[in-house]
């Protein structure tokens, strides 16, 4: 199917009122074509019809005139450079950007993410700043809620045990 026959569709779902299956179409076509701002503008507005800010903000990212609160909640819940590179789905160089602003902020993300894992990243390889490398988890620190939440399986499980030997014995009797 044709960029342009999908965007039409698109439109048709829109004026039909069936904005998911809008935005489902326009994610496989910014999927395709990921150098096409105008399709990431266009998910972007979808997004804030929706009023997810931060979806909105990720798909307006490379656009100048974007909104500052959108890129404030997209860079708030995509917290690090690594997340924000896997979000923007960008494929090849920056150059492809169709304007400096875009190229710019491609090239700014993919450097503090290059920056924070002390080596180079690629766009074309997700596996040069995937998460399994920045997510580590500590293990050893106890927390309050860990605490108490396994204190209370732990008194779950013993009163069940308990019930059901109180039940044995019952039988026995």
């Amino acid at each position: 199917m044709s960029q342009l026959h999908t965007l039409a569709r698109v439109e048709a779902d829109l004026a039909a009122g069936r904005v998911p299956m809008a935005r489902q179409r326009l994610r496989g076509l910014v999927a395709s074509f990921p150098h096409d701002l105008t399709l990431r503008r266009r998910l972007g507005e979808i997004y804030r019809l929706y009023g997810d800010a931060a979806q909105a903000g990720r798909w307006l990212y490379l656009e100048e005139d974007r909104c500052a609160e959108e890129t404030a909640a997209f860079e708030a819940r995509y917290h690090s450079p690594q997340r924000r590179m896997k979000a923007l789905a960008w494929r090849g160089p920056e150059t492809l950007a169709a304007t400096t602003f875009a190229e710019d902020q491609l090239v700014a993300v993919r450097a503090a993410c290059a920056e924070r894992l002390g080596r180079p990243v690629d766009w074309d390889d997700p596996a040069s700043y995937g998460e399994s490398e920045w997510i580590a988890p500590d293990t050893k620190v106890w927390t309050l809620r860990g605490v108490v939440l396994g204190g209370g399986l732990f008194v779950g499980v013993a009163g069940h045990v308990w019930l059901w030997v109180l039940g044995v014995m019952s039988l026995f009797e």
